[in-house]
């Protein structure tokens, strides 16, 4: 008995040394194995999540850490250590053989195992509210100089590729590099989180930046998120779109009678002088060859009348009043320094020369004049209710049209000089292009004023306008402008869409907003749907600009846009303030100062702010998505902005750490 017992006494001990043998070993395999699947880890998420570099890269640690016949498998495993969540599993194998144990068993050895997972956090989405996202893989996708500040507190500012800051600084929520650097000079850099994907860069002596743990390495996957909109792919579709204006036509005229009112009037009215040089005509039907009114001498056509005249009006006389009548013209139209009255009725004339001088007035009905029409001299033209159809308008030297409510056909556009006002009630706007500006519908020189109502308008053709001229457009679903517009005056956007098949420039400030008409008597640009705009000499509230081209500012022109907050069916589109697939770089400066809330949507375009131009939010929200964004030469900009709709981002962090 006692010698069995001391054989039982001995194997224990055998035991005990290989158990310690193996709780060494253990040890030794758990610290491996935490290198390993860190290693492994990073390894997989900077090759791309190629679970092929898992297995050789587990292995290698484990024989650089002097395990030759030890092996490692590595393999991902999900929802660990959480539902949603993946993590890198390394299990390193080691076999250690029997020693004195060998007495008890028959086999040769053992195997001790450990296992370590390496979480990979930035496997699950996170979310960014990038005010600005820039998505050039460029170097400097992102960048500013010389004194240029960016202040987005409240929201981030990210590119797919890198991010200089060479400005005075950058306070933002978060600044985030995708898939490049991000490096500062002397500026500061206020942030919450400062991720970069290759490289951070900062001068040694610079401490106005982010505390070193909030400095990480971490790749991100950004995309445009307004890319495939539907919303702005069918308003894109409309680019070019025009509704042409009404086609006209000369009236049916017969008349082969000349009337001349003079004090030696001919036989065909003399009957109806009252007195010398006065003449009162009874309502009745008349066709006539040529009227003609002589200097001094009074018409009056009493109401109900229908009249034709064949081969043209002259009025040199102190009056000439058609009444409430119809009344048709061919040969051309000449009211004379007095002007001429037509009261209720239609009014036709045709071809020929049509000029306006002194004061005239035409009531309410349907007026068409198939031929080149102008004031000048500041003469003026007022026009009840009515649709209104001219084949061309050209206002200047201090005159003004001024037309009631109905639709306004222009075959060849209008022309407004200086100090000289078109003023047009509601209705259905359709504008061709000028015969003597071909690219323009609409050309206002400096101090013009066009006052346009609310309804559709359509303009086949540019529109420009000179410095300190005036631009006031109605509120519509859709306004159509098939060219340029070129803003060097002040202009008031009404709400609704503006789809413009061209460049939108602001060029000229100094033109401010409110402005009282003399020829209306309303006062214009103090308000935009309840929102202030004075201040401004560019102003639009609820508005979205869909451009085939870009948005260029300078010459220290102040501007006030607004998105709307709701999408409208056909109209402006919620939250986009302007929308352009353009190529062409987009320039903001020369003094240019903005109040911008609403998306500004320049995927392809280069953007950049310079020469001292500001572009803010005003405590609202302003974002921009372009291919680059460059700010220099004291340039500023921000927004207050919590969120935005431009950005799908998903992160995958390098920050591996271990989880049992």
């Amino acid at each position: 008995m006692t010698g069995f017992s001391i054989i039982a006494l001995m194997g224990f001990g055998a035991l005990a040394v290989d158990v310690n043998r193996a709780h060494d070993q253990r040890v030794k395999n758990q610290m491996i194995a935490d290198s390993a699947a860190l290693s492994a880890a990073i390894a997989y998420v900077q090759g791309g999540r190629n679970t092929a570099i898992l297995q050789p890269t587990a292995q290698d640690v484990v024989i650089a850490n002097g395990l030759a016949s030890s092996t490692a498998t590595a393999t991902v495993a999900a929802d660990f250590p959480a539902s949603g969540n993946t993590a890198v599993k390394v299990v390193v194998s080691t076999n250690v053989p029997f020693t004195l144990a060998s007495i008890l068993s028959s086999g040769t050895g053992f195997t001790v195992n450990a296992t370590a997972y390496a979480s990979l956090p930035g496997n699950t989405s996170s979310t960014y509210n990038p005010c600005f996202l820039a998505l050039s893989t460029g170097s400097t996708a992102l960048s500013t100089s010389g004194g240029a500040t960016i202040s987005m507190a409240g929201c981030d500012a990210m590119a797919i590729g890198g991010i200089y800051n060479g400005g005075t600084g950058m306070t933002v929520n978060n600044l985030v590099s995708g898939s490049g650097s991000v490096g500062n000079n002397y500026g500061y850099i206020s942030a919450n989180l400062v991720n970069y994907s290759t490289s951070w860069s900062n001068p040694a002596w610079n401490t106005a930046i982010p505390a070193a743990n909030k400095i990480v390495q971490q790749n991100t996957t950004l995309a445009d998120g307004l890319a495939s909109n539907t919303d702005l792919a069918s308003a894109r579709a409309l680019l070019g779109s025009y509704t042409a204006p009404n086609t006209m036509s000369n009236p049916t005229t017969t008349g082969n009678t000349n009337w001349t009112f003079n004090y030696s009037p001919n036989a065909a009215v003399s009957g109806f002088q009252t007195s010398s040089g006065n003449f009162t005509v009874p309502a009745g039907t008349y066709n006539i060859k040529t009227l003609t009114v002589a200097g001094g001498v009074s018409v009056t056509f009493a109401a109900g009348s229908n009249i034709t005249v064949s081969a043209g009006v002259v009025n040199g006389g102190a009056a000439l009043n058609f009444g409430n009548s119809n009344l048709s013209v061919n040969g051309g139209f000449n009211s004379g320094s007095s002007g001429v009255t037509i009261g209720n009725g239609n009014v036709s004339i045709g071809s020929g020369t049509i000029s306006f001088a002194g004061t005239n007035t035409i009531g309410n009905g349907t007026v068409t004049m198939n031929d080149a029409v102008s004031l000048s001299g500041g003469s003026s033209l007022t026009i009840g209710a009515g649709n209104h159809s001219f084949k061309s308008l050209a206002i200047s030297g201090g005159s003004f049209i001024k037309l009631g409510a109905g639709d306004l056909d222009v075959a060849g556009g209008i022309s407004v000089g200086g100090s000289s006002t078109l003023a047009a009630g509601a209705g259905a706007y359709r504008l061709g292009p000028s015969t003597t500006s071909p690219n323009n519908c609409m050309t206002l020189a400096g101090s013009a004023v066009v006052i346009i109502g609310d309804g559709t308008f359509s303009c086949n053709a540019g529109i420009s306008t000179a410095g300190g001229s005036r631009l006031v457009f109605g509120a519509t679903t859709n306004h159509f402008i098939n060219g340029n517009m070129t803003i060097a005056g002040s202009a008031l956007f009404g709400a609704g869409r503006y789809t413009v098949n061209g460049n939108f420039t602001n060029g000229t400030g100094g033109t401010l907003w409110p402005y009282t008409s003399p020829v209306t008597g309303a006062t214009y640009g103090s308000t935009l749907a309840g929102v202030s705009v004075s201040g401004y000499d560019m102003a639009g509230v609820n508005v979205s600009f869909i451009l085939a081209g870009t948005l260029n500012l300078a010459g220290g022109a102040k501007s006030k846009l607004i998105a709307a907050s709701t999408t409208a069916t056909g109209g402006a589109i919620g939250d986009i303030l302007l929308h352009s697939l353009t190529t062409t770089a987009t320039s903001w400066g020369a003094g240019a100062q903005s109040m911008f809330a609403g998306m500004v949507h320049l995927p392809n375009s280069n953007v950049t702010m310079s020469g001292g131009t500001t572009t803010l939010a005003s405590g609202q929200c302003f974002m921009l998505t372009a291919n680059t964004i460059t700010l220099s030469g004291g340039a500023s900009t921000g927004s207050a902005c919590s969120s935005i709709t431009s950005a799908s981002t998903t992160t995958t962090s390098t920050n591996i750490t271990l989880v049992g």
